[in-house]
């Protein structure tokens, strides 16, 4: 299969389609009776209204969440061929975003974080594009704004501001222009969040925004690790990625180790970024999928024994299958 997505096939968008509902036949044979959609954070609905979204029945919910996922795979594909991030052109981009997409149940559902893997692509193609801009000022000050609109649908996307001046560091030299239009782009969109709150009387509501922030990271959590043996060959998978990137490090254009050394930082803002959401769901972590993604097909794409990279790839789906069914 690994060998059939190398190839820039255009029948393989056929087979990724097939391949989406296929890793979802679990859900769709057992779905739940209901489904709920929050489509924005509680103190974003006081300023955008927009329709409820509990009639959508929990077979469309599903459907609806497979489309997007399907398009944000192929989105995702284009973006990392069209920046030769992998050994040559191929699906295996797509294919490996579905694959860490379809991890657990909850992945499953529409949710703020499935939503917000648009504006994570969308930032990871402005990113990628910062080292060859002569001037970053704009592409900063677009992403912060894109990063207070998803702040908006799920408030722990607020943490990629880190990843503006992690970013600058890696591509660009010091120029506090640049450094601070991340953050006025950001400022924008909740300047005019506060003037509405401001206008209704509830300004204290709206300083009540950035509680979460005051979070302590939790020092122990409890977990039911018979839950989370599914990414044990994930795990190893990275692990093996990361050992064949660091052969390649150095033979690599330097604007491509910038871009994984980028990358590395965004997956671990994402995993850490939990903590800002006191009631965080499962599906929070749909948001590493992109920067995972990468990881996973770099292997797969640099591999070369076949019966290796066929055989963990077959183990990958058999694992995930059996705990989704069990």
């Amino acid at each position: 299969m690994i060998n059939q997505f190398r190839q820039l096939n255009p029948l393989n968008i056929l087979l990724l389609v097939l391949f989406t509902f296929f890793m979802r036949l679990a859900i769709f044979i057992d779905r739940p009776q209901n489904l709920q959609f929050e489509f924005l954070e509680s103190f974003a609905k006081f300023f955008i209204q927009i329709p409820q979204t509990s009639y959508f029945s929990a077979f469309a919910n599903l459907s609806i969440a497979a489309v997007l996922l399907l398009i944000q795979a192929l989105l995702f594909n284009r973006l990392i061929n069209n920046h030769n991030l992998m050994a040559k052109p191929s699906y295996l981009p797509a294919l490996l975003y579905i694959t860490g997409a379809s991890l657990f149940l909850q992945f499953f559902i529409l949710s703020p974080p499935l939503i917000c893997n648009f504006l994570l692509i969308w930032i990871l193609s402005k990113f990628l594009n910062l080292g060859k801009a002569p001037n970053a000022i704009s592409i900063m000050f677009d992403i912060g704004m894109i990063i207070g609109l998803g702040t908006l649908i799920y408030f722990p996307f607020i943490v990629f501001l880190a990843l503006l001046w992690l970013s600058l560091l890696l591509y660009r030299s010091f120029n506090l222009r640049e450094w601070m239009a991340g953050f006025l782009g950001f400022l924008t969109i909740f300047f005019f969040l506060a003037v509405f709150y401001y206008w209704n009387d509830n300004l204290n509501q709206f300083y009540q925004i950035w509680s979460p922030l005051t979070n302590q990271f939790p020092s122990l959590l409890k977990l039911n690790l018979n839950d989370y043996l599914v990414l044990v060959p994930v795990a190893l998978i990275l692990i093996l990625a990361l050992l064949q990137l660091r052969n390649n490090f150095f033979r690599s254009f330097i604007v491509t180790r910038k871009a994984f050394q980028m990358l590395f930082f965004m997956l671990l803002i994402t995993l850490i970024s939990f903590y800002a959401k006191t009631d965080f769901k499962v599906f929070h972590f749909i948001l590493s999928v992109p920067p995972g993604a990468v990881f996973l097909a770099y292997y797969f794409s640099n591999a070369k024994k076949r019966w290796v990279y066929e055989s963990l790839f077959a183990i990958l789906i058999i694992t995930i299958q059996y705990f989704l069914f069990v």
